[in-house]
């Protein structure tokens, strides 16, 4: 049997740093405790493999096509964008590396919408942050602005009831994208077990984040709705990036989403979850269900990111927005790729494939976040063309002690040394130092949250931005569908370079050959350099089972 990546966590009962893969298991609290929840777990795996449905989806509802509709130019937000737009053919961007900020200009967007939302994610989770944002879409339903919402279905069993509830709300609609027929109250690892026979097709999931309000200001990059993504976990949080994103290209997202929503993947949630009410009673219930119909606002904001920006919301209430602006052009894998089982044939336009022809066009430089990192033979021929070209590449991923996927991150060790060997410059991050770091704002919780890597981007020579849902993996490669923005902008490049340099400098080792071909950790204290010659902050026991098990984990799960 294959085993499933998923990228709100792949592999938690490996690691205690996990809280992602089959399901939201809760984590033993020893290690012992651990060993056994993997025993139990692969024991649950092979009865529910033989004792396994059958079982099928239903046959997909006749429906017409629904697509965007063309945003009206008297808009409130049309008014401001257009207020702030120097020209139609130009995108304008405004990064968003805190995280609370991001959240809050979610919300905000939500509370300025007065035609059409259109919301497309991975995860939206049961938590504060996850409620927050169907509150405020409940809200805006209740305002007359019509509502499309779609989810992948593999982190869907403790919130499908409180979707499903939100259709009975005016112009709400709620679609889940490659969905499980069977067991569907139940954990992941029993969805799977109730379809094993369409293992090939749940294999591969949505991965995509995309955010479109009024059909003219749009959200996108590498965040999932949940509290970690946001800086509100007390135990671990993610350092992430997405945009804001007006003009030229927001129209290309909508037809992205459209494209999505349409595809025959993507189910109405009706379809497949029976409501634990009647409708009537499921509006009433609305309240308990995601909260009051009163979003209360976020409170306590910083005054300014690590950019200097303000939150997004102040501009948005004064009427103009300081933007950066560039030539933009989005890209996607097509929905359909999750019936498509051929990697090659997945590889031929994907997004993926676009990305590396990217960075294969550098004459000077490249620098890339990528929080899961398994080169394979396509990245490790794109690092050696930029070395045969005197490309300088600067990598930035997650360290074992800070990976929540560690199968993962033994799959990537085993490039390290070729990588090095090839003038990859490599950091990892840190999360203990990511944690101190204010101007990350992961210190929040006084050092008690652990810090994780989550941002995927890449900047070309200065002068082109990549950001959006791709790791340079094969899953993302392969499997999943994944989407994001290129920008032609050095402006914004030389801000994004900013946010990676204080991630690089402040919060990472960087990683080098010793003489004997081992591996070396280099870090900063203060005026000292610290060298260390294992894998830094990760226990012997994450060192261990990340040793054993990645072995037995094909590379193209990874």
């Amino acid at each position: 049997m294959h085993f499933v990546r998923v990228s709100r966590a792949r592999w938690p009962c490996l690691t205690v740093a996990s809280s992602k893969t089959w399901g939201h298991l809760q984590r033993p609290a020893s290690a012992c405790g651990e060993v056994f929840g993997c025993v139990r777990i692969a024991v649950a795996l092979v009865i529910l493999s033989l004792l396994g449905g059958c079982g099928h989806l239903p046959v997909n509802p006749d429906r017409l096509p629904v697509m965007a509709t063309n945003p009206p130019r008297d808009s409130t937000l049309a008014t401001v964008i257009k207020a702030s737009q120097p020209s139609p053919e130009l995108s304008g961007f405004r990064l968003l590396p805190l995280g609370i900020f991001s959240l809050d200009a979610r919300l905000k967007l939500i509370e300025k919408a007065e035609h059409t939302i259109d919301i497309q994610y991975y995860v939206i989770a049961d938590d504060a942050s996850g409620n927050l944002l169907l509150q405020g879409l409940r809200d805006a339903s209740l305002r007359g602005v019509r509502v499309r919402l779609l989810v992948d279905d593999l982190y869907t069993t403790q919130t499908q009831q409180r979707l499903r509830a939100l259709t009975v709300m005016p112009r709400f609609e709620v679609r889940l994208f490659n969905p499980f027929c069977c067991a569907r109250s139940g954990a992941i690892v029993r969805r799977f077990a109730a379809s094993l026979l369409d293992f090939s097709r749940l294999n591969h999931r949505m991965h995509n984040k995309l955010f479109v309000v009024d059909g003219v200001a749009a959200i996108a990059g590498g965040r999932n709705i949940a509290d970690e993504y946001f800086t509100r976990n007390p135990s671990q949080n993610f350092i992430d990036m997405d945009c804001f994103i007006v003009g030229a290209v927001v129209p290309q997202l909508e037809r992205l989403f459209d494209r999505y929503w349409n595809s025959e993947a993507s189910y109405p949630i009706a379809a497949l979850v029976d409501p634990t009410a009647s409708d009537a009673e499921l509006a009433v219930n609305l309240e308990r269900l995601v909260g009051p119909t009163r979003m209360d606002p976020l409170s306590n904001l910083p005054d300014t990111d690590v950019l200097g920006y303000g939150p997004l919301s102040e501009d948005l209430v004064a009427g103009r927005i300081g933007l950066i602006w560039g030539i933009a052009q989005a890209v996607a894998d097509h929905p359909d790729r999750v019936m498509r089982h051929e990697a090659e044939h997945a590889y031929v336009d994907s997004a993926a494939m676009s990305v590396l022809d990217l960075l294969r066009t550098a004459k000077s430089e490249v620098m890339i976040s990528s929080p899961y990192l398994v080169p394979g033979h396509r990245g490790m021929e794109l690092f050696a063309d930029l070395h045969a070209k005197q490309v300088r590449a600067t990598v930035l991923t997650n360290s074992l002690a800070s990976t929540d996927e560690p199968l993962v991150h033994g799959g990537y060790a085993r490039y390290r040394p070729a990588m090095l060997r090839l003038g990859v410059d490599l950091y990892e991050l840190s999360p203990t130092r990511a944690t101190r770091s204010k101007r990350l704002g992961l210190h929040v919780f006084g050092g008690s949250s652990q810090g994780r890597l989550h941002a995927k981007m890449a900047v070309v020579d200065r002068s082109i931005v990549f950001f959006g849902s791709l790791n340079l993996d094969s899953r993302s490669i392969h499997k999943n569908t994944e989407m994001g923005v290129v920008v032609e902008s050095p402006e914004l490049a030389r801000e994004m370079l900013r946010v990676l340099s204080i991630s690089r400098l402040q919060s990472t080792y960087r990683v080098r050959l010793r003489e004997d071909g081992g591996l070396q950790w280099i870090s900063q204290d203060g005026d000292r350099e610290l060298t260390l010659n294992e894998e830094p902050e990760a226990s012997v026991l994450t060192k261990l089972l990340s040793v054993l098990f990645a072995g037995f984990i094909p590379e193209g799960q990874l």
